[in-house]
């Protein structure tokens, strides 16, 4: 049994990292100072700008197939490079991505939506979340009926990323109140800005923020069906699925960064005359982060090899999803805490990760969502206690 990454896995991660050093790091003080001023860390022509000089390097459409100019890098390797990423608060990603659902598109929506989003031409936003059906993604409400040639949406969505930048959103809308969401009742929309929806800013506790959508009588041309009628539910879960091994491999890189800074503060800060690192409350602090991090690590990156080999990966990133999600806000915590009064400040990224890791336990599949998916699988055979190793 080989733990060892591979020579291209090394390769590839000691780019990512040369990249962030050189090119992200640079422009964290400047960030933080224009989210104190509450404005957005970065504009859109500054991070097209820094996605160009990513490509120069090589990297453009991590997970966008070959035939599209992207990498079809295998799931290990992004989120090897995922973690990389989160080493540094700045709201960076690499260009040339698309959502994966919009891979079902036909040649035509592929030219009008697909292309320009992986060209970072337009942006998309993904729409399954309302109201009343967050975790419960089967009890969305916002209608769509035919009407001749075309659909009329009415409802809303909410808890939107991108909802107010997106120049598109990729819609779930009822189709068939009668067979129901999770039953062919469901149906995915391509809709246009323009086609006369709008948004509504979300302030959360985090940085930015998401957006509420609303539907009023949007009609929609058939042709801008994604997939078929009634694999709308089917294609939301395929989107949501995505997120399962990147989240925490995020949260991953956020928890080593974090981590360093607390050892750094502990063998300098003193206290009754000595460092604080010879205390231990800090030494257990930090062997309980590094341990859990540790933990975490090879959890995500069984979910994202699990992906790799074809497997059915649903288990695996559950685990990967809810352990790696409470773990990075039990480090964060803890390196707050070793920090003391300075920590709980605004001239440090501490206090940021604080409000930005809480909505890991949330998005893309809550914390007892994960334990349901886990225990379930379990108690109805599904899996085996050990996994692949069973």
């Amino acid at each position: 049994m080989d733990f060892a990454l591979s020579d291209e896995e090394r390769a590839v991660r000691d780019t990512v990292r040369a990249f962030v050093t050189r090119e992200v790091l640079p422009l964290e003080q400047e960030v933080l100072r224009r989210e104190r001023a509450h404005q957005p860390g970065l504009d859109r022509s500054e991070l097209r700008e820094l996605q160009l000089k990513a490509k120069k390097f090589g990297f453009w459409g991590l997970a966008t197939p070959e035939e599209y100019g992207g990498m079809d890098l295998p799931a290990v390797l992004q989120s090897l490079i995922w973690t990389e990423l989160g080493r540094s608060f700045v709201p960076f990603r690499f260009g040339g991505e698309a959502d994966n659902i919009l891979f079902h598109a036909t040649e035509e929506q592929k030219r009008e939506f697909l292309l320009p989003t992986i060209e970072g031409e337009r942006i998309s936003c993904f729409a399954i979340t309302e109201p009343g059906a967050g975790s419960d993604a089967a009890n969305i409400k916002l209608h769509a009926r035919r009407d001749g040639d075309d659909w009329v949406l009415d409802g809303e969505k909410t808890f939107i990323t991108n909802g107010n930048d997106a120049d598109f959103a990729i819609v779930v809308a009822v189709t068939d109140p009668e067979k129901g969401a999770r039953n062919g009742g469901a149906t995915t929309f391509l809709v246009d800005r323009a086609m006369g929806w709008r948004s509504e800013f979300i302030q959360t506790m985090g940085e930015g923020g998401p957006a509420s959508l609303i539907f009023d009588g949007v009609r929609v041309p058939h042709r801008n069906i994604l997939g078929e009628v009634g694999q709308g539910f089917t294609l939301g879960m395929e989107w949501i699925g995505k997120g399962r091994y990147t989240i925490p491999s995020h949260a991953i890189g956020i928890a080593e960064r974090a981590l360093q800074m607390a050892i750094d503060h502990a063998n300098t800060r003193e206290t009754f005359g000595a460092k604080i690192g010879t205390n231990q409350a800090i030494q257990w602090m930090i062997a309980d982060s590094e341990t859990e991090l540790e933990a975490a690590r090879w959890l995500v990156l069984r979910s994202a090899w699990t992906v790799d080999q074809g497997l059915d990966p649903r288990h695996a990133s559950s685990m990967g999803k809810l352990y790696g999600a409470g773990m990075v806000n039990r480090v964060v915590d803890r390196v707050l805490q070793i920090h003391g009064g300075m920590g709980y400040t605004r001239e440090l990224p501490i206090e940021r990760w604080y409000r930005q890791v809480r909505l890991y336990r949330i998005f893309e599949g809550t914390d007892e969502m994960q334990r349901l998916i886990i225990s379930r699988d379990l108690l109805r055979g599904y899996t085996k206690i050990g996994g692949h190793l069973a």
